[in-house]
């Protein structure tokens, strides 16, 4: 599936990747010719279930695996052909909490901002780590961190060379509620900033409420991206339930063109329904039923989580 920024959306995409696909020597196939253009300042969430290729896919363009086919071109410069200055544009915050236990904060902290080339600036590292509420801990090792420290020392260092592109692969997996709240703020000054952010998660709410764009991957396809707002009115179901003065023993032939189902023995109507047909089929459904005198006490409406929407694309996948 190609998925493309909009041709009226006048931006250059910051990351460009075409036709990519990964195969393993043990012959598992883990990315399947993915298009995929996201655009700079744009905070992407990639969801899927386990083994759907998101790791894969970071990794490619993180450098860390090498793609079988297919090109990427992060912030203008290729990936495989000017890797150092790609490599360059890029921050990646890991799943594994993998780091030198013997080393301070401040000097892991440090080191990564030489790794890549970039000037000393210890007045950048300081702001990093005051926003992490590492700052009392530059002293440190490592290992006398808790787990949730040592995850933020993993953030420190994705931004210590200040990329222009942040993945964060699956962050706030395992993490306490105080260190979440810190990093969405992170992520929300980082976007304002000009900052790229390419998250992925298992925490679908996460996305529903930081993603401009949703894209969804499952057996290394891309299966669809939209924009988040899109996705949901497109993809989302919505329900009117009706509490019912007396209850029915079926539902009468005359709404035959509705959806319509009984639930609590009777008490209640239950009508889905999509966002196209929501303007004309709630008015219609009501006037039939004072037609019938059909009397209800109580009505209340949901709306399709972005988890529902989810579940629902990747078991049509299977």
């Amino acid at each position: 599936m190609a998925a493309r920024l909009p041709a009226d959306a006048c931006v250059t995409p910051i990351l460009s990747i075409r036709n990519l696909s990964k195969t393993y020597a043990s012959g598992h196939v883990a990315l399947k010719h993915v298009d995929l253009d996201i655009a700079r300042g744009e905070l992407f969430a990639l969801l899927g279930p386990n083994g759907a290729g998101k790791t894969t896919l970071i990794g490619i363009v993180c450098g860390i695996v090498n793609a079988s086919g297919g090109t990427v071109t992060a912030d203008g410069h290729d990936i495989v052909r000017d890797y150092r200055a790609a490599r360059s544009k890029i921050g990646l915050v890991p799943q594994e909490l993998s780091t030198d236990s013997f080393e301070t904060v401040w000097s892991t902290v440090r080191f990564s901002r030489g790794l890549y080339g970039k000037p000393r600036d210890d007045a950048h590292l300081e702001r990093v780590l005051r926003e992490l509420s590492l700052w009392d801990k530059r002293d440190a090792k490592i290992m006398t961190l808790s787990g949730g420290m040592k995850r933020r020392v993993l953030i420190a260092k994705a931004l210590a060379h200040e990329p222009s592109i942040l993945f964060l692969d699956e962050p706030t997996a395992g993490v306490d509620v105080e260190l979440r709240r810190d990093m969405w703020a992170m992520v929300r000054r980082l976007r304002e900033s000009g900052v790229t952010v390419i998250l992925t998660t298992h925490y679908i709410e996460e996305a529903e409420q930081m993603a401009d764009r949703i894209g969804v991957i499952a057996r290394g396809e891309l299966l669809l991206v939209e924009q988040k707002d899109a996705l949901m009115r497109k993809l989302g179901k919505k329900q009117l339930t009706l509490t019912l003065q007396e209850p029915l023993d079926a539902v009468p032939d005359a709404f035959a063109e509705w959806p319509l189902e009984l639930a609590d023995g009777g008490q209640a109507l239950v009508y889905t329904f999509d966002a196209q047909a929501e303007r004309t089929g709630i008015a219609g459904l009501l006037r039939r039923l004072a037609e019938h005198g059909i009397d209800f006490k109580d009505l209340h409406s949901r709306e399709s989580s972005l988890e529902e929407i989810f579940v629902e694309l990747v078991q049509g996948h299977r």
